[in-house]
């Protein structure tokens, strides 16, 4: 389990990263083009991302305040709660279907490291 667990967080880390390095990169009105939120907020959601992305991983490899791991995937379910929203109202149910596996796929990594496989 605990295996399982870790090849997800670093899936998950990789992926929050690059979106949220990506929301710094991109010209914010790329970003706004199909949704209409102001540039801040998508800078403020690239922070979280990445914020996110560091405590899936950091606490566990450097074993320093293990806790903060199933912390960090529930603020990004908050995040993902809000994407897969956001797909449905914009682009509908089909397209909303990769932000809802990625927030399965975090809720897995909260449960499994505040139930399942805690760190020791």
């Amino acid at each position: 389990m605990n295996r399982g667990l870790w090849v997800v967080q670093w899936l998950l880390a990789l992926l929050f990263l690059f979106a949220g390095i990506m929301k710094f990169v991109m010209p914010v009105a790329e970003m706004t083009k199909q949704i209409a939120f102001p540039g801040w907020f998508f800078h403020f959601i690239g922070a979280a991302e990445i914020a996110g992305a560091i405590g899936l991983v950091l606490p566990g490899l450097l074993r320093i305040r293990q806790g903060l791991t199933p912390l960090a995937a529930a603020c990004l379910l908050v995040i993902m709660i809000g994407a897969t929203v956001i797909t449905v109202t914009t682009q509908g149910a089909a397209m909303a279907v990769l932000p809802f596996v990625v927030f399965l796929l975090v809720a897995f990594v909260a449960y499994g490291r505040w139930r399942l496989a805690p760190p020791r």
